[in-house]
């Protein structure tokens, strides 16, 4: 084969590494992996200990086995892409099984068609952009400037993703006693703009599901969709409700729910970097994507925020769907919720502290009791969690009201009793004024 005109096939000059100027931050000569994963362990030295069944946030585990079986199946499938299944049929497949198992958590028809996402915030971003589409090109109305109406308990992602594309949210206050969101504000708040109304199953701050039959039929009337963010509680939901617990309706069998999303590395136990987003009917999915060849590399189509996916979530996702199957699914939510239902009754029999809300799942928050007098003050909750964490608990804090949050999962039913002990004894050794919030989510 003749030499290209113009290419240069002389051999790369010996370089002596010694002479050259290093790149900041990278070693000049490499790490043994021995070594390498041993400064990983040092620096994670500070991380909150979510193995041990410490923490009531972020992070979700049943048990060793299983948590040990998804990491295996993510290494597996870690460098796998499925920006492009036809060459990863393998992730096609499971994609396909996963959205059909959550499917039939979610009561979805057989028209339903959904994505795998790279979480919550993906999934509520896709519905909302979807949506903003939807209505945009719709013949009849042609919505031009879009808005969402939602209760202030709708999750931070509706935000973000209404500043991402240039969507109006329209806020509107729960209950003052229940917290659910409150249907005949949100009809006050909607106009010939709105294309979305937004409920929770469950809301996150307080851990109750909203009136969904009733904001489906405000959406459905209004001629907009109804996105129910299930992220909390699609997987736990509908066990919950084979276990007996009342439930009001939430999924795809309310009429004129249009989409919902569900976390699968909530309490789903999945690796993270693992949720879906589905809608009833192909249509309404086909406002989500991407494509486009108006470039020189080909085709190019996409169906979330993500371009390059790794195969790694997917998998294990679906090996831990596999594993944990029917009957193992029922049996971490029945812990789960034994669980909550134990740690609400201790702190609705200690006269120093409050539920913000009786949890219809496995979500609970709770603040400080009024003050009774000037002898007994309101206890600082903030405190309280500043005196957790001295002993081991991560927990969330919230405001307002100022609240403890605790997202509860079936290792919780391992620590639970002694969670409850060091609530009691920090109570009795609490006082100093604290300012601190918290964060759920940071910008580094």
């Amino acid at each position: 084969m003749g030499k290209s005109e113009g290419a240069d096939t002389a051999a790369l000059p010996t370089v002596d590494s010694a002479s050259q100027i290093g790149v900041p931050g990278l070693p000049a000569t490499g790490w043994s992996a021995d070594h390498t994963l041993a400064q990983l362990e040092h620096l994670r030295t500070h991380d909150v200990a979510w193995k041990d069944g410490r923490v009531f946030s972020l992070a979700y585990l049943v048990n060793s086995e299983v948590h040990d079986l998804a990491t295996e199946a993510y290494r597996r499938f870690s460098g796998d892409n499925a920006l492009n299944v036809e060459a990863f049929p393998s992730l096609r497949a499971m994609q396909r099984d996963v959205l059909e198992i959550v499917g039939g958590w979610l009561s979805a028809p057989a028209t339903a068609r959904g994505f795998f996402t790279s979480g919550g915030t993906e999934s509520i971003l896709m519905a909302m952009k979807a949506a903003r589409d939807q209505f945009r090109h719709d013949e009849t109305r042609r919505v031009a400037t879009p808005n969402v109406v939602l209760p202030t308990s709708a999750h931070a992602a509706f935000h973000k993703a209404a500043a991402y594309f240039d969507i109006q949210l329209r806020l509107v206050p729960v209950c003052s006693r229940t917290w659910r969101a409150e249907p005949a504000a949100m009809a006050h708040a909607a106009d010939e703009n709105t294309v979305m109304f937004v409920a929770s199953a469950p809301q996150y701050p307080h851990g109750v599901v909203d009136p969904v039959v009733e904001i489906a039929a405000l959406a459905k009337s209004r001629g907009a969709n109804c996105h129910v963010d299930a992220c909390m509680g699609g997987v736990t939901l509908p066990y919950l409700t084979r276990l007996g617990v009342p439930l009001p309706d939430w999924n795809f069998a309310v009429d004129g729910v249009t989409s919902m999303s569900v976390d699968l590395h909530k309490f789903g136990y999945a690796a993270k970097g693992a949720s879906v987003v589905m809608y009833r009917d192909a249509r309404l999915r086909s406002f989500q994507g991407f494509i486009t060849d108006d470039w020189l590399g080909g085709v190019y189509g996409s169906s979330g925020m993500l371009g390059t996916k790794s195969g790694g979530p997917i998998a294990a996702a679906w090996a831990v769907l596999h594993h944990l199957g029917d009957d193992g699914y029922l049996r971490v939510t029945r812990a789960a919720r034994e669980t909550t239902l134990a740690i609400a009754e201790a702190i609705r029999h200690d006269e120093r502290l409050e539920l913000r809300a009786e949890p219809d799942a496995t979500l609970l928050s709770f603040g400080a009791a009024p003050a009774i007098n000037a002898d007994r003050p309101a206890v600082d909750i903030f405190a309280v969690a500043d005196a957790l964490a001295t002993r081991g608990w991560y927990v969330d804090r919230q405001a307002p009201p100022p609240s403890i949050h605790l997202t509860v999962n079936a290792v919780h039913a391992t620590t639970y009793r002694a969670f409850l002990d060091d609530l009691a004894a920090v109570l009795d050794d609490v006082g100093v004024p604290t300012t601190s919030r918290g964060v759920y989510g940071t910008l580094e």
